[in-house]
């Protein structure tokens, strides 16, 4: 009888993904949401997700919505804002990531909107770990996602060129 080899003794540690099945593509759409604060500077709506990953206010377009729409509606659910208007689009970005045996496309388009209510109190969802605002220099050092923080820029650039 053959002894087992090293490989053997030691695979049983390394479980093995299911293969993928099946490629599913979500669009999704969300703001990059400012707002000036009493002395005028820009401030930054940012999101702490569930692993503690600052983000900006997304989720699934559902039928018969556009991605603008999808954006104001993330945002009043998930921030409860809703004096807000969207000032036109800055960009898309692109994640994937598995879900057991499915391989998930996100495109995210990515709306600049603009908070009214200076007095409107922001709430989380369940969900999430925190929700803040932030001044724009440090919305950009907490961002978790490079993209996201590309499109924040594209944002601040605008704001100040439009003066917004």
């Amino acid at each position: 009888m053959a002894t087992p080899s090293n490989f053997d003794k030691i695979k049983k540690y390394f479980k093995r993904k299911p293969s993928i099945r099946e490629v599913v593509r979500e669009p999704t759409a969300g703001g990059i949401v400012f707002r000036r604060n009493s002395a005028g500077a820009v401030e930054i709506l940012l999101i702490q997700d569930a692993k503690k990953r600052w983000t900006i206010p997304k989720g699934h377009i559902e039928d018969g919505e556009t991605a603008q729409q999808t954006a104001l509606r993330e945002i009043g659910e998930e921030a409860g804002l809703h004096a807000t208007e969207s000032l036109g689009w800055l960009g898309k970005i692109h994640f994937r990531y598995r879900r057991i045996d499915r391989l998930v496309l996100m495109t995210t388009q990515i709306y600049l909107v603009r908070a009214y209510a200076q007095t409107e109190a922001i709430e989380k969802e369940d969900w999430m770990s925190d929700i803040r605002w932030f001044s724009f220099a440090d919305a950009l050092d907490k961002i978790e996602y490079e993209d996201i923080g590309k499109l924040m820029l594209i944002a601040m650039k605008r704001i100040r060129r439009e003066e917004l």
